[in-house]
C-alpha cells in the first residue's frame, strides 16, 4: 500500500508540473494557407499538427534546421531572420545582412546554410549558437533565364563546400574560392553531402554516385537502376542513402557499403526528404495527411493527420 500511495504521489506531482514540461516533437511544417509554422507533436505513429510557432512577426516562409534547433525565417518583406529554437519556443539571434533569400538550403546535420538569391549564395556558418556570415559567393548564371536559383544545391557541415548545377557543368565551389567541374552536364541531376564529411551522393541519368571525399581524392562508386528520383538525402550516420520517387510512390534504402537496396511503398507521392532528426518528411501540407520515413525503428513509413481546418 505504501508503494501504491508513492506511485500516486509521484504521478500527481508529475502531472503538475506538466505545463512546464515540453511535449515530444518530431518537427515542424510550413503552413502556407496559415502562413505559420507548425509544430508535429509527439512521436513516430501518434503524432499530430500542433499549433504555431509565435515569432512575432508576419511569416511567409520558414526553413528549419535538421536537428530542430535553428530556423530561418522569411518575413512578409522578404527579409530573412534567424531564431534559436527550443521546445518549440522562437528566440531571435541577431544577424547583420542576412538579405532577402528566396530559399535557405542546410547541411545535413544543420550546422551551415546557404541562403540563396539570384546570382549569389550566403554561406553561414556555426549554427546554432555562434552564427557567422562565412562568405557570399556569386554563382555561375543559369542559362534558364526564367530560373532565377540553381537547379539543385547542397552545402557540406562545415560551410566549406557547395554542390551546384544550374542547366550547365556540376561543379564544387570552396568557400576559399577554388572550384572544379564535377560532372560535364548537372541538369535534372539530384546531390547531397553526408553529415559531417565531403562525401556526396549524385543522381542523374538513372545512376547513382557515391563520392568518398569529393574535394580531395574524389573516389567513386556508381550504381544503376535509380528510377523516376525525386529527392535524395542520407541517413544520419551516414550508412544508407534514401531515394523518394514521386511517380514511384516509393522510398529506397541503398547501403552505402554495400549497395543493398531495399524499398518502401508509400501512400503517398513523397516528393522530398527533409530530415527533422531520426525522420524525414516526405511531403507538404496539403489537405492531407503528412508523411514521414522514420529510420530510427522498424516502422518506416507513418503518417501524421491533417490538421482540422479552422
Amino acid at each position: 500500500m505504501r508503494i501504491l500511495i508513492s506511485a500516486c504521489l509521484a504521478a500527481c506531482s508529475l502531472y503538475g508540473q506538466a505545463g512546464q514540461l515540453a511535449a515530444p516533437s518530431l518537427g515542424y511544417v510550413f503552413d502556407s494557407s496559415a502562413h505559420a509554422l507548425r509544430r508535429i507533436q509527439g512521436i513516430p505513429g501518434a503524432a499530430l499538427v500542433g499549433t504555431p510557432v509565435d515569432f512575432g512577426l508576419a511569416v511567409t516562409a520558414a526553413y528549419v534546421a535538421p536537428r530542430l534547433d535553428s530556423v530561418f525565417v522569411l518575413a512578409g518583406d522578404g527579409q530573412a531572420h534567424l531564431f534559436r529554437l527550443t521546445a518549440g519556443t522562437a528566440q531571435e539571434r541577431a544577424m547583420d545582412s542576412l538579405g532577402a533569400p528566396l530559399r535557405v538550403i542546410f547541411s545535413p546535420s544543420g550546422s551551415a546554410a546557404a541562403l540563396c538569391s539570384p546570382g549569389s549564395v550566403q554561406v553561414i556558418k556555426g549554427l546554432p549558437d555562434a552564427p557567422v556570415a562565412a562568405a557570399a559567393i556569386p554563382l555561375p548564371g543559369n542559362p534558364r533565364s526564367r530560373r532565377a536559383l540553381p537547379d539543385t544545391l547542397a552545402i557540406s557541415d562545415d560551410g566549406a563546400y557547395l554542390l551546384y548545377a544550374a542547366g550547365g557543368p556540376m561543379e564544387l565551389i570552396g568557400v576559399a574560392g577554388d572550384s572544379r567541374q564535377v560532372r560535364a552536364g548537372g541538369s535534372s541531376a539530384l546531390i547531397a553531402f553526408a553529415p559531417g564529411s565531403h562525401d556526396a551522393a549524385v543522381i542523374q541519368n538513372g545512376m547513382l554516385t557515391l563520392f568518398q571525399d569529393i574535394a580531395g581524392a574524389a573516389t567513386e562508386r556508381s550504381f544503376d537502376g535509380i528510377a523516376a528520383p525525386s529527392a535524395l538525402a542520407f541517413s544520419p550516420d551516414s550508412q544508407k542513402v534514401f531515394v523518394a520517387s514521386v511517380t514511384g510512390r516509393a522510398v529506397t534504402t541503398i547501403q552505402v557499403a554495400t549497395g543493398g537496396r531495399s524499398s518502401v511503398a508509400c501512400d503517398c507521392a513523397p516528393a522530398a526528404l527533409i530530415p527533422m532528426g531520426s525522420v524525414f518528411r516526405l511531403n507538404e501540407l496539403d489537405g492531407g495527411p503528412l508523411w514521414l520515413l522514420d529510420t530510427a525503428s522498424e516502422r518506416g513509413l507513418v503518417f501524421v493527420p491533417a490538421p482540422a481546418l479552422n
